[in-house]
């Protein structure tokens, strides 16, 4: 009977194993290639004998089965998820000037580079731009174990149990698969399934989406799991981060390399196509249909021109055509810009336009207290959404365009840029129309707004006593760099801002264990964490509290420098502009942003009120000797223990200078491992590079 029974279960865990392998074939045919290959009764009849079987074998049942994609219970919160290399954004074209310009730049380069003979063209990875919701899956061992959103590009939201529900998400890897593999892609919705979710929806009385990407992400989103599993979203992987795991192989080539990212990789392939390749080898779904290599600006043109033919006829939307260096070592040497690759655009399709009435002009204020007049409009479809608000930039664009409240006016949209209003359309102007008038004082908090003559924007002069500029001067001033309180994020400055609770930045300094943890999506010990966090900053260096002020013009170097001039908080209130411009790199915009923060009485009071809590900022060290006065260092790739953070805060404490590009000024490059265009830029001018050990013997440390 026992060896009867164990017979039993050594059929149905083989039938398991091959129901589990139909499934997932067929659904890499439907959600993959569009081309299913049983109708969905069948399917349904695979499903069920497999929940039967693991119903009656529990132990049979897998993190990888098919069955377990209907989602788990719902979440309370999304958890935050710090990306090991970060999602980087694209630069962006919209005409072929532009491509032409960017084809050029890497021409140039990677000729000077000696990658590329004089009578060669760039080769190009060509993508269509799909218009979802970027997602990063990290895969350990060849089993999915997170999934999180692009988020701020650095950090993003947990969203592993809703992305396990996606059946175009393989849950574990077939073949010889790495230790760790992140691979990055994009979730979305074909549109003939949105429709009928969004039939669906209506039929419940239920939300109905706008278009299909929000609909995307909204379902993405959700806390309850087995509601995303009953969307029909799908998912193409189009990239990778960090990837570990293959030896043997070339080393160390990320197409998205970040300071501080952990870098010790290996790579089984040299080109961008070839890795996209072997994700599919994976079994990772890759949309290879529309992937095109091309040479020079002339291919990438004619790429566009056909996709653009075609965009109508996909069974998803798009906004653009993705360009790529192909080759994975030019890809390093061309290096990044800011939070952008130079090896890459994205060339989006012409701007979506529209037309509708101008109900009225309002203005909003930003953190530092721009005054933006921004359109009421009557409901408007157009680039994917619908618009009801869209900038006019400041008040000589009003004048400008002449926009008048009451005008039928044309209104743009291209992928994810704010609407704007084009202009008006005179032949429609109605003859109660209203010219719009720029308020005299702020709408928020009643102070002036005043515009100086060198500049187009008008500000309000609230600074810190301003609630529309509190919550962004809060989250500032919690940076990093400036007074790093660690755990203060934008949800619960919103928070603790609507309640009345924090009027200034001196309140921080008040709050209590006690009262944070009785607050939405907090607990004991995030709020003990918090308060920690507060009172380590009750003692910042000088510039570091300058910078967390958010004085205009005033960035974190300025901030220091003022400070290792002035010495104290009191010198620096009360210095005038001629005064001020006696620090190091301090021009007259400077001295003036910093004195008129000053002259408002209200600002000083939050000076006074941060010395009531105990906030005492301690001197900002001078520099430690005059060896490297005068020199300018540029700061590449990742050193091996110490972060861009520290070394600049060593070499500016020896007199040095830390700067962002390369040229014939600089003394030296410092570069890490995976170092980019500044090295290459370094060699040719013929500066002299250093690494970590050099650096620290430079500076005695």
């Amino acid at each position: 009977m026992a060896a009867g029974a164990g017979a039993g279960a050594k059929q149905a865990a083989q039938r398991a194993a091959e129901l589990r392998n139909e499934i997932e074939q067929h659904n890499v045919r439907y959600y993959v290639h569009d081309a299913p290959s049983v109708s969905d009764a069948d399917y349904d009849a695979l499903m069920r004998e497999l929940t039967q079987l693991e119903t009656d074998h529990p132990e049979l049942v897998t993190p990888e089965s098919p069955t377990q994609r209907v989602g788990a219970a719902p979440l309370s919160a999304f958890g935050s998820v710090r990306h090991a290399v970060p999602m980087l954004s694209l630069g962006n074209a919209f005409d072929p000037d532009e491509v032409q310009a960017f084809d050029r730049r890497v021409t140039e380069t990677l000729r000077g580079a000696g990658l590329l003979r004089p009578d060669q063209q760039p080769e190009y990875f060509c993508e269509l731009k799909l218009d979802g919701l970027a997602i990063s899956l990290r895969y350990e061992n060849g089993r999915l174990v997170q999934a999180a959103t692009r988020g701020d590009g650095q950090t993003g939201e947990d969203v592993t149990a809703n992305v396990r529900t996606i059946r175009a998400v393989p849950l574990r890897l077939k073949g010889a698969v790495p230790s760790v593999l992140e691979v990055r892609g994009e979730v979305l919705m074909n549109r003939a399934e949105f429709e009928r979710l969004n039939r669906s929806q209506a039929a419940r009385d239920e939300k109905v989406f706008v278009n299909p990407r929000n609909a995307a992400a909204g379902s993405l989103r959700q806390l309850d799991p087995r509601i995303t599993a009953q969307r029909p979203l799908r998912f193409f992987a189009y990239s990778w981060g960090e990837v570990h795991g293959l030896p043997g192989r070339q080393p160390g080539l990320f197409e998205e390399p970040a300071p501080g990212a952990r870098q010790e990789s290996t790579l089984p392939h040299d080109t961008h196509g070839a890795m996209l390749a072997w994700l599919a080898e994976l079994g990772l779904p890759v949309n290879t249909r529309h992937n095109r290599r091309m040479q020079g600006a002339e291919g990438l043109l004619a790429y566009y021109e056909q996709v653009g033919s075609e965009r109508a006829k996909l069974p998803y939307d798009i906004d653009g055509v993705v360009y790529k260096i192909d080759s994975l070592p030019a890809q390093k040497v061309l290096g990044f810009v800011a939070r952008a690759p130079r090896f890459a655009l994205a060339h989006k399709f012409p701007a979506e336009e529209a037309t509708t009435r101008l109900l009225d002009i309002e203005v909003q204020v930003g953190r530092t207290g721009a005054i933006t007049p921004v359109a009421r409009l009557q409901p408007v479809f157009v680039g994917g959404v619908t618009v009801t608000n869209a900038t006019l930039h400041n008040e000589d664009e009003v004048r400008r365009k002449d926009v008048r409240i009451g005008d039928t006016v044309i209104v743009r949209r291209a992928g994810d840029v704010i609407p704007e209003v084009v202009g008006p359309v005179p032949g429609k102007r109605p003859a109660d129309a209203r010219e719009f008038v720029m308020p005299t004082s702020c709408p928020v908090c009643g102070s002036a707004i005043e515009r100086t003559e060198d500049e187009a924007i008008a500000r309000c002069t609230g600074g810190l006593f301003c609630a529309a500029q509190r919550k962004q001067t809060l989250l500032h001033a919690a940076g990093r760099k400036a007074l790093d309180i660690d755990g203060l994020g934008e949800k619960l400055v919103d928070q603790l801002v609507e309640s009345g609770r924090l009027k200034s930045l001196a309140d921080l300094y008040s709050l209590t264990a006690f009262e944070l943890a009785a607050l939405d999506r907090m607990g004991k010990k995030s709020a003990d964490n918090l308060v920690a966090a507060i009172d380590k900053a009750r003692t910042p260096t000088l510039g570091r509290l300058l910078f967390a002020l958010g004085i205009r013009h005033v960035g974190e170097t300025t901030a220091r420098d003022v400070a290792r001039h002035f010495g104290n908080i009191e010198s620096i209130m009360d210095a005038d502009e001629d005064a001020l411009t006696g620090a190091p790199d301090v021009g007259p915009a400077v001295a003036g942003s910093i004195r008129r923060f000053f002259a408002e009485p209200h600002n000083r009071e939050i000076i006074d009120l941060l010395k009531a809590q105990g906030v005492h900022p301690v001197a900002e060290a001078g520099p430690q000797g005059n060896t490297l006065a005068g020199k300018t260092f540029v700061l590449t790739g990742t050193m091996p223990n110490w972060t861009r953070d520290d070394a600049t805060r060593h070499i500016l404490a020896a007199g040095g200078k830390v700067s962002g590009s390369v040229s014939k000024k600089t003394a030296y490059v410092v570069a890490g491992e995976d170092a980019g265009s500044k090295l290459a830029k370094a060699r040719e001018l013929g500066v002299t590079v250093l690494d970590e050990d050099e650096l620290k013997a430079l500076l005695g440390v």
